[in-house]
């Protein structure tokens, strides 16, 4: 895979990612079942690209199963969170209230991790709280716009400290391992809640959950783990703040979802604050790496 190609794969995995609320709202069974549906399809798909890639397994321990577990469950409450919003709400709101992710991370990792917040963090932070205000028709609790977002702000909390687990357990479990035994704990605390409808289920929908775990969840995360092999993570950062725009537009042509020019430029505030907060994650660790390798 040379640069042009891993870049083409990365806007393609982009495109899928922004997808997932599309597929979402497509099918009609209840947010528990996509989630169980999703996960299942994935696992086979990262199975798929595991076993053509030739990605080695490393043997896990007790700790990494742990983590692993763990990371299962907050993603499987992030899925959920964020189907009830594209429910509720729509995609644009969903996908935008997801995107406030980098700022629920900045804050975490400062209380769990006891780094010290900067000031151009708190910055990000204030943007994409004023991206979320214009995001917000109005700020009524009983409307579905409001109650919408907040799912999708729980659903970028989870994901937040998803992403702080895997942090905690990257270097060791390669990531396409790491993915395909969190997509199993989210099928197993799927599956009792999943297995008394799974036969009501329309095909149609099965179409539409089978995309979303093959297309947005196992073909996206290998795309992006395979560019990742050529393309700079800060390049690879950049690429997928795209997602919310594809995702947005995608819901406008398909189901007429019209953003007011309000909720655009609030979003343009929240991926404006992923671009930057990308890109300064990315040269921290730039900084960190030649300070270890000058040592």
């Amino acid at each position: 895979m040379n640069h042009r190609t891993a870049l083409g794969a990365l806007h393609i995995g982009a495109l899928f990612f922004g997808l997932t609320g599309v597929f979402g709202k497509l099918a009609s069974a209840a947010p528990s079942i996509i989630v169980f549906g999703r996960a299942v399809f994935a696992v086979a798909a990262l199975a798929a690209f595991a076993a053509l890639a030739g990605q080695g397994w490393i043997r896990l321990r007790n700790q990494d199963w742990q983590r692993l577990t763990l990371g299962g469950v907050l993603l499987a409450g992030h899925w959920v969170s964020f189907f009830i919003a594209v429910k509720v709400a729509g995609v644009a709101i969903a996908t935008l209230g997801f995107a406030s992710f980098p700022a629920f991370t900045i804050i975490l990792e400062g209380l769990l991790f006891r780094e010290r917040i900067r000031g151009n963090e708190v910055l990000l932070v204030a943007l994409v709280s004023l991206g979320l205000i214009l995001v917000t028709p109005d700020f009524n609790l009983a409307s579905e716009a409001t109650g919408g977002l907040l799912w999708a702000l729980l659903s970028g909390l989870l994901f937040s400290l998803l992403s702080l687990i895997n942090r905690a357990n990257s270097g060791r479990v390669p990531a396409v391992q790491a993915a395909l035994c969190q997509n199993a704990v989210v099928a197993l605390c799927l599956l009792p809640m999943a297995a008394p409808e799974i036969s009501a289920v329309p095909a149609l929908d099965w179409l539409w959950i089978g995309l979303l775990g093959v297309f947005c969840t196992g073909v996206a995360h290998s795309l992006f783990v395979a560019s990742l092999a050529v393309i700079k993570a800060r390049t690879a950062a950049v690429v997928f703040a795209m997602e919310p725009v594809y995702g947005i537009a995608m819901a406008w042509m398909i189901f007429a979802e019209t953003p007011t020019p309000r909720m655009l430029m609030g979003g343009v505030l929240i991926i404006l604050a992923i671009v930057v907060s990308s890109r300064m994650a990315t040269g921290r660790e730039g900084k960190k790496l030649k300070a270890a390798e000058s040592a």
